[in-house]
């Protein structure tokens, strides 16, 4: 593990009460040392330190370190004693103790170059272990016979061998998740009866494998595990059927994520300080392999290889008018009531008629309109109810228009037209300031123009040749925004205006674009 360098992400003093933990949990997993021993290897007063930090092949590693010396590391929540991987082992003439697999053993090196304060191990007495309890260790592998007789024959000749070793260890958690009801087959039996948890974590694996087998690629690694949920997974959850992860036994996709790695289908990894990435995926893995989507549906046939989404055709939309309640007088006459939605055609003719049924053209000049006490009540400021007495027909109808409330109608090509109250919002373009005085382009409201904030991502990503993200845009819980590395308003207009043929009127922020021979 440490043979190749790694890198050091943390080195703080411990503190009181975690100094009792330690000394707690090492009393726990090594029962057979006495008090006086432990308080010698977890000091009380004397400076200890916690390191954490990365090895060559990403696992993360909390180190303690007493005067120097790495004393106890921690791995996946396993505390084991200073251990280091060598290419070989000198037996002495009494031979090797009886180990079985699993079992805690210290490998000392005489002036390794890597740690410690270069002083020769201590000479320490053969511990006795008691065997292990089989009828709790099921499943486990017994050590080979054959291990006193020719230590000569072991070897551990890097990654290759390593993968082995890792893999026969994981044997035993891959039968059990094999056996466990919540993990299962992620092509059930329709009779069975499965709580609504387990079938949480059957969508849920079944999104993960479909992402990685059909969306996720080489060239997109390391991926953000944000990215993997809101690019990738989402996208591949059936038709009719919401992934939550809240609700499946793993409840947090961190956890879920660590579950995964535990079978060697990927390896994640901490490369940025609260921010995990995949940084490896094994797709040649069995479940990987295997894996088949259960059953065709429109969201299926967009990511299975080879397939292509239909070309984006931008929607009509229209604005429209409803009529408040402090104009129902002047439309109910044409049969409208409160609510009622018009477009601005019918807004002119109605008020048109109403005008010329009512005799209030001025007869001197045709192009005035006398303001009845309706028209006064509906288009007049509080303050004119008694100064405007005519108003020509261009500024009476544009005062009916503003005083109704907005409405709008989006049309899809091949759909029916979708009406809503309000203003359509238009897509938001905004640059945002990081750390380190880096900046990002964060652009919202895709959904509202029928545009997928993950195929968008996905084509920003590959043209700008910078990372991006799909997250929940805050405050909002059905709407998603896409965040981009660097200012890239001048792609992403591009893509907005030219290729999606959006008008300019319904997007926000181009003009923060960079000026030209300006860095990005």
């Amino acid at each position: 593990m440490f043979a190749k360098a790694f890198r050091v992400k943390s080195n703080t003093a411990i503190k009181g009460s975690d100094r009792r933990k330690l000394r707690a949990d090492v009393t726990a997993v090594f029962p057979t040392l006495g008090t006086d021993q432990v308080s010698e290897l977890v000091p009380g007063k004397e400076e200890l330190n916690i390191v954490k930090l990365y090895a060559h092949r990403g696992d993360a590693v909390t180190v303690y370190v007493s005067g120097g010396n790495p004393i106890l590391f921690e791995l996946e929540k396993n505390l084991y004693p200073t251990d280091l991987m060598l290419p070989g082992l000198v037996v002495p003439p009494a031979g090797l103790p009886q180990v079985q697999k699993g079992d805690l053993c210290a490998i000392a090196l005489v002036g390794n170059r890597r740690s410690g304060d270069k002083s020769s191990p201590p000479s320490i007495a053969p511990l006795a272990l008691d065997p292990p309890d089989l009828s709790e260790e099921k499943g486990s592998v017994q050590a080979d016979t054959t291990l006193q007789g020719d230590m000569r024959r072991l070897t551990l000749e890097g990654e290759e061998e390593e993968g082995e070793v890792q893999q026969r260890c994981g044997e035993k958690s891959l039968s059990e998740a094999t056996e466990d009801p919540s993990v299962g087959s992620l092509n059930p039996d329709p009779t069975d009866s499965k709580t609504l948890q387990e079938q949480m974590d059957e969508l849920l694996q079944r999104c993960f494998l479909c992402a990685l087998k059909y969306r996720v690629k080489k060239a997109d690694l390391p991926l953000l595990t944000s990215t993997l949920l809101g690019s990738h997974m989402f996208s591949c959850c059936p038709e009719g059927r919401q992934l939550d992860i809240k609700k499946s036994s793993y409840k947090k996709l961190s956890k879920f994520l660590q579950h995964m790695q535990q079978e060697q289908i990927i390896q994640v990894q901490e490369l940025s300080k609260g921010v995990e990435s995949i940084v490896a995926v094994d797709w040649k893995h069995p479940r990987i392999t295997s894996f088949v989507i259960p059953e065709p549906s429109p969201t299926s046939q967009t990511i299975q290889e080879g397939s292509r989404e239909q070309p984006y055709h931008p929607p009509d939309i229209k604005s429209l008018y409803c009529v408040p309640a402090s104009m129902t007088l002047l439309f109910q006459e044409s049969g409208h009531k409160k609510g009622s939605i018009l477009e601005g055609s019918e807004v002119r003719t109605i008020v048109i008629n109403y005008a010329k049924k009512n005799d209030l053209v001025d007869a001197d000049n045709k192009n005035l309109v006398k303001l009845d006490p309706i028209l006064c009540d509906c288009i007049l400021e509080k303050g004119e109810q008694h100064t405007v007495m005519k108003l020509p027909w261009d500024s009476l109808l544009n005062r009916c228009l503003e005083k109704l409330q907005p409405a709008y109608q989006v049309t899809f090509p091949g759909q029916e037209p979708i009406v809503k109250k309000g203003k359509i919002c238009p897509i938001d373009i905004t640059l945002a300031q990081r750390a380190s005085n880096k900046k990002v382009t964060v652009v919202r409201n895709l959904e509202a123009y029928g545009l997928d904030p993950c195929s968008v991502a996905t084509i920003l990503q590959q043209r700008c040749q910078a990372s991006t993200t799909v997250t929940p845009a805050s405050g909002t819980k059905d709407i998603l925004q896409v965040q981009i590395q660097g200012n890239q308003i001048h792609h992403l207009g591009r893509l907005l205006l030219e290729e999606y043929r959006l008008p300019r009127k319904h997007i926000q922020g181009l003009e923060k674009a960079p000026k030209p021979g300006k860095k990005k």
